[in-house]
């Protein structure tokens, strides 16, 4: 039997785990925290999103660069990740916005139970409380705690850098760099983005939610919710353009983004409910007519001059797309994921590293975005599965 070793203990290591066949290799899991799936767990806290519900292709398009990411998607659908997870005993459901979470009575300590259960039934060992810190003089896997590994190949899946706090804090850059592997620099995604608020603003309106809005940048639109924060604009919404935002604050000290406040209406029906209405107050006329809430009425003014909010035609003009201006991304470590990791072509088709023999890279270790509502999971998960797939043919 060879002798194979999984650096990591997230989402795409564990199914992976679970998926190999233990018949034809000795398989062990390194993890360097005391317990297994932390940034799992840290993801379920707000509900454990698993995947979403649509179609193949559509599903495709949310990834980038989609067409790395969609070979690995065919072979292991969001339908498939949830047959793979009843089989577990994890049943789920779809929520009101096609988001896949397991049945209300499971905990997602619960689920990462059930997963781990099942790996161990494989005869998977584990190494906990164990961080990898390279390689020996004679290419062995070397450890903190543990004596050096001799693996005939070795899966690594240790996170990108968000979160520190669950291990993942990309700390193996230098060591993948030192053998001459590319890795882009690491930046936020789904991430907070930094708006200069006004002071009187903010202490009205901090933490109020934006529900039922649209965002337009670069051509590219996101649907959602966003929440105001000292800091500037979260959510759902803005996480979706997070990569497009980032890719041009790269060279830009600022992005413009477009803010819809009433996307189910077009301009001319904005347009007669205002000329309609018999309020005599601009802003009764948004608050009763236009159905607006206080947070977005008092964004309207934070962005617009006294001139366009005493226009009518300007002012429903603005509703539809008013200009917001960020400033930075924020901090990596409050990040939900990140940008950057192993350059995509450091590795074949199959995730083998082609500058370190016999080694495999899968997860959020390489350069891929998805954005937040279970793609990330199910991206990790369709990663593993597949590699694990791979990996069982090999020598046949």
């Amino acid at each position: 039997m060879k002798k194979l070793t999984i650096i990591g203990g997230g989402p795409a290591a564990l199914i992976l785990a679970a998926e190999l066949d233990t018949t034809k290799y000795k398989v062990t899991l390194c993890e360097r925290k005391k317990t297994m799936g932390r940034k799992f767990l840290v993801a379920g806290e707000g509900g454990l999103n698993l995947t979403y519900n649509s179609p193949i292709e559509e599903f495709i398009t949310h990834y980038f660069p989609s067409d790395f990411m969609a070979p690995f998607f065919r072979q292991f659908t969001n339908t498939d990740l949830i047959a793979w997870l009843n089989e577990l005993d994890i049943p789920t459901f779809i929520g009101s916005s096609n988001r896949v979470f397991p049945e209300s009575d499971l905990k997602p300590i619960e689920v990462l139970n059930k997963i781990v259960h099942a790996i161990k039934a494989r005869g998977v060992s584990f190494q906990l409380d164990t961080k990898w810190i390279g390689w020996t003089a004679d290419g062995r896997l070397s450890f903190e705690n543990i004596e050096a590994i001799d693996s005939d190949i070795v899966i690594f899946a240790m996170g990108g850098s968000s979160w520190k706090v669950t291990g993942s804090d990309g700390g193996w850059k230098n060591l993948f760099e030192e053998r001459g592997v590319k890795v882009q620099q690491f930046r936020a995604a789904n991430c907070a983005f930094e708006i200069d608020w006004d002071k009187d603003f903010i202490e009205k309106h901090e933490g109020k939610p934006l529900k039922n809005i649209a965002l337009t940048y670069d051509k590219h639109i996101s649907t959602g919710e966003l929440v105001i924060s000292k800091f500037g604009l979260e959510g759902n919404a803005i996480y979706a353009l997070s990569q497009k935002i980032q890719e041009t604050l790269l060279t830009e000290k600022s992005v413009i983004i477009h803010l819809d406040l009433k996307p189910t209406m077009t301009l001319a029906q904005l347009r007669s409910k205002y000329k309609s209405s018999s309020q005599s107050k601009v802003t009764a006329i948004l608050k009763n007519d236009l159905n607006l809430d206080r947070s977005s009425i008092g964004l309207l003014k934070h962005f617009c001059g006294k001139e366009t909010f005493s226009n009518p035609d300007l002012l429903v003009q603005t509703i539809k797309s008013v200009p917001v201006t960020i400033k930075s991304a924020g901090g990596l470590d409050e990040a939900i994921s990140s940008l950057g990791g192993i350059a995509l072509d450091e590795i074949d088709e199959n995730f083998q590293l082609r500058k370190i023999p016999s080694a495999y890279a899968i997860g959020e270790m390489l350069d891929w975005y998805a954005p937040t509502g279970g793609y990330l999971l199910q991206g990790c998960f369709s990663m593993g599965f597949v590699l694990a797939a791979y990996l069982n043919k090999l020598d046949e």
